[in-house]
């Protein structure tokens, strides 16, 4: 009997930050800080267990509606772990990418992005994505613009516009879709993150707060997702058909 099948991708909403601090009668920024270790943790699970790629979703374009004081600590606390947590990164063999609009960051922040995408760029252990000022309707936008843009300059013809090349003009157009969607918190929505890529990844909740989330936690998760059937539009039928074809 074959083994069941891992997700390549993994897709996380990290929810839960601020909860995790309140309980504890801490500042929200702790909570933060948490969550990065929390991230750590995980992606050093994810690479032993064979994951090619992780996308997590570390800032939202609506996240710039909370406190000004709690955005400031953010993106302060964001360059901290840029500073720290890089080298480890690459000697992990990650590599790193943002995706999302950096033009909302300041110019020290855009480049120390820029600098540690170029210093993980030969990793090849696993893809990790991190999705800061991003939302799925931004991506499908831009996307979509891109696309009109070579339409109107007579590279491509509208006809010549599909899933696919909508695909590749995603944000993760370098990436294969999300097998397996992850939200931590508690919630049960998907926030307004990978809305196209997402069309047939497995959904996953979970109530554990995000700072709380690690190694067997993930481990849960992709035992669900392999008791999954993934059909993709077909039948039970079709599928075992297809197997033993």
């Amino acid at each position: 009997m074959s083994e069941p099948s891992l997700p390549e991708h993994i897709a996380i909403v990290m929810d839960g930050n601020g909860r995790w601090a309140e309980k504890r009668k801490r500042p929200r920024t702790m909570g933060h800080q948490a969550g990065v270790r929390a991230l750590r943790k995980t992606v050093e699970h994810a690479i032993k267990r064979g994951i090619q790629t992780l996308t997590v979703f570390a800032f939202s374009s609506e996240n710039w509606k909370r406190p000004e004081s709690e955005v400031r600590r953010l993106m302060d606390l964001f360059m901290r772990a840029l500073d720290k947590e890089v080298e480890a990164l690459r000697d992990n063999g990650v590599q790193l990418h943002f995706i999302g609009d950096r033009s909302a960051f300041k110019k020290s922040l855009r480049e120390s992005m820029d600098q540690a995408e170029a210093l993980t760029r030969e990793a090849s252990a696993m893809t990790l994505n991190v999705a800061v000022n991003y939302g799925g309707r931004w991506d499908i936008t831009r996307a979509a613009r891109a696309i009109a843009r070579s339409v109107m300059a007579g590279r491509i013809k509208p006809g010549d516009v599909d899933e696919d090349m909508m695909s590749t003009m995603m944000a993760t157009g370098d990436c294969k879709d999300p097998d397996l969607f992850i939200r931590t918190g508690g919630e049960i929505r998907v926030s307004n993150f990978l809305l196209w890529q997402s069309a047939y990844s497995e959904l996953y909740f979970t109530p554990v707060l995000w700072p709380d989330f690690g190694a067997g936690e993930l481990d849960a998760a992709i035992e669900v997702y392999q008791q999954r059937e993934r059909r993709f539009g077909l039948t039970g039928q079709q599928l075992k058909g297809a197997r033993h074809a």
